[in-house]
């Protein structure tokens, strides 16, 4: 049985294969097309679970099929995430704003690529998926409340608990203290932006062990990230 059914809107053969063979190592059925109009009458007739969409395809672009899809009463709640090369912060914007409900800018990571693709499934399907939460070394049994790294238990408080589970549902996204804060401790959490970085320290000491290096990235001005490409 498949954790559930992607389809990929690529017209760069070579990356098109390259990421399918990753999302059917995770037990993803992949159907693939370049053309954005194939794509929207494949989406119509067999809705997927989850979209991805090349924003430069050729024909029907691909943030015109992700217009199209919003509109169509039968995918306006298909999960969308689109491949972009378009790194501007208003192309990123004007994307979500379409309604895409992610991005990936290129070149990225197949394995970040998966890991938004189960995120995204765990939403919206989590019985496809289940409950278990991986990021490089990092392993999480969220039903457990049981974290592993390179194989070895660690001890985790339930604050820096929900703040890992919070960065394996988007590995590579930068987040703002603030947006932690209304993502893990509650929008009406009256706590201090500064709270965070105490947590992110207590993380940081409880996962980075035995030599192991930083898996948490810090951006300057602007927030945290689980990367451990950009953190080593």
């Amino acid at each position: 049985m498949t954790k559930g059914r992607v389809l990929l809107v690529e017209d760069d053969a070579a990356l098109a294969e390259l990421v399918a063979w990753h999302l059917t190592r995770q037990d993803l059925e992949v159907e693939q097309t370049a053309d954005g109009d194939e794509a929207l009458l494949i989406a119509r007739e067999n809705p997927p679970d989850v979209v991805l969409l090349d924003w430069m395809i050729e024909g029907t672009s691909g943030i015109e099929v992700c217009r199209r899809l919003r509109r169509s009463p039968g995918t306006a709640n298909l999960p969308i995430i689109m491949l972009t090369a378009r790194g501007e912060e208003e192309d990123r914007v004007r994307g979500l704003e379409t309604g895409a409900d992610d991005y990936v800018t290129k070149p990225f990571s197949p394995r970040e690529l998966v890991a938004r693709v189960t995120a995204v499934l765990r939403r919206v399907r989590p019985a496809l998926v289940g409950e278990r939460l991986e990021y490089a070394d990092i392993e999480m049994d969220v039903v457990a409340h049981k974290v592993r790294r390179n194989g070895k238990s660690l001890a985790l408080g339930p604050t820096e608990f929900r703040l890992l589970r919070h960065f394996l549902e988007h590995p590579g996204r930068v987040f703002s203290r603030e947006r932690l804060l209304d993502s893990v401790w509650g929008r009406d959490a009256d706590i201090e932006p500064r709270t965070v970085d105490v947590h992110i320290r207590r993380l940081r000491k409880a996962i980075n062990v035995s030599g192991l290096p930083d898996i948490i990235r810090t951006v300057r001005s602007a927030g945290y990230a689980l990367d451990l490409d950009e953190a080593a």
